[in-house]
């Protein structure tokens, strides 16, 4: 594995630069430190596909061991890319031991440059309880990049089809889950039928349910765990560890901490937004073995969803009588609130296609 850095980035590690070296691109990495806030981050881009990898908040201790926590970082992001694990361990295997000069050439470094500007807006994304950032890493490498001559490609997609080469195999894990999910309203239809790859973690779940309504990931949310029969509590997954503090006699754990094939045999309730308490049920209706892809798909649905901050169920009633009367003085500006809060009609293909960019 060559890790190409710059110079900011050998100072910092303190070690001279080896002799350049050939090494199929595939292993090859270049690499850069910078800085948001106090937070030394280090951003590294794979030389044949451009896909990125982002540490952040890396520490001395981290730049000692740089090699293994990129090996870390691979394992966890090619997981949540859905990679079969053993594909991951072929690639760690084939990577081989860390040798670090100097970088290459304008184009790699151009391009290394590019991703630490791509990572500069995404700062919504970043996960503080981890160095690695999965969601980070994965939304760049799905965003195009250039490859010459007025071309583009997906770092995501290319990874794809090499790590396919190099396999000899599809790479994807193949299991998922068909769930049918229910938005808990009194007096209105309104679910959401969802394809989802079950090594997806729950934390990835809330982001395909954020997409699936419409909502705009404002608020807190938690899901519980419950038995099928009986719907007795099993478990609480919650997004901050301050949940913790709160008095429950049901165990929690991190969204990060459970895939969603933990919990195949039971039913799950979702809540989203503690104010307006958005209660959604999800049934596992079919679980699969041959799903082609490694993103969710909405194959159905019916309704549309509250708009954010519209007062729980009464102001969502209040909402809809109102923009549902045209002589009502009402009726122009709450229409054009609802639509910057989020409302709209329900639309499949807009759906997927926000499902497969997530």
């Amino acid at each position: 594995m060559l890790i190409q850095c710059t110079k900011k980035l050998l100072d910092e590690l303190k070690i001279t630069a080896q002799e350049q070296s050939d090494e199929n691109p595939l292993f090859s990495w270049h690499a850069n430190i910078i800085k948001l806030g106090r937070k030394k981050t280090i951003v590294m881009v794979n030389d044949q596909t451009k896909y990125v990898i982002v540490l952040y908040g890396v520490k001395a201790k981290d730049l000692k061991n740089l090699s293994g926590l990129l090996l870390q970082s691979i394992r966890e992001i090619f997981k949540a890319e859905g990679i079969k694990p053993e594909i991951i361990e072929q690639f760690i295997q084939k990577s081989g031991q860390a040798s670090f000069t100097k970088t290459k050439d304008r184009k790699s470094v151009a391009r290394m440059n590019r991703a630490c500007e791509d990572f500069y807006f995404m700062t919504d994304l970043i996960d503080e309880e981890s160095i690695v950032q999965v969601g980070v890493s994965m939304k760049i490498s799905s965003l195009l990049a250039g490859a010459g001559k007025g071309t583009y490609i997906n770092p995501n997609e290319e990874l794809y089809k090499s790590l396919e080469e190099m396999a000899g195999q599809p790479v994807f894990h193949s299991e998922a889950a068909q769930l049918k999910v229910t938005l808990m309203l009194e007096n209105h239809a309104v679910w959401r039928r969802i394809t989802v790859p079950t090594n997806y973690n729950f934390k990835q779940l809330h982001n395909v349910l954020q997409i699936a309504f419409n909502w705009q990931n404002s608020h807190l949310y938690d899901f519980v765990i419950t038995t099928k029969v009986e719907e007795n509590p099993l478990v609480k997954i919650v997004a901050f560890k301050d949940a913790y503090n709160e008095e429950s006699d049901t165990p929690m754990k991190m969204e990060t901490e459970v895939e969603l094939s933990q919990c195949l045999e039971s039913s799950i309730l979702y809540t989203y937004d503690f104010g307006d308490n958005w209660r959604h049920k999800i049934e596992i209706e079919n679980v699969m073995q041959d799903y082609k892809v490694n993103y969710p798909v909405c194959t159905g649905g019916e309704g549309s969803a509250p708009p954010e901050d519209v007062g729980g169920e009464p102001g969502f009633e209040e909402f809809l009588r109102v923009i549902n009367d045209k002589s009502h003085p009402e009726n122009e500006h709450l229409a054009g609130w609802g639509e910057m809060q989020g409302y709209e009609t329900f639309n499949l293909n807009e759906i997927n296609w926000g499902l497969k960019k997530e």
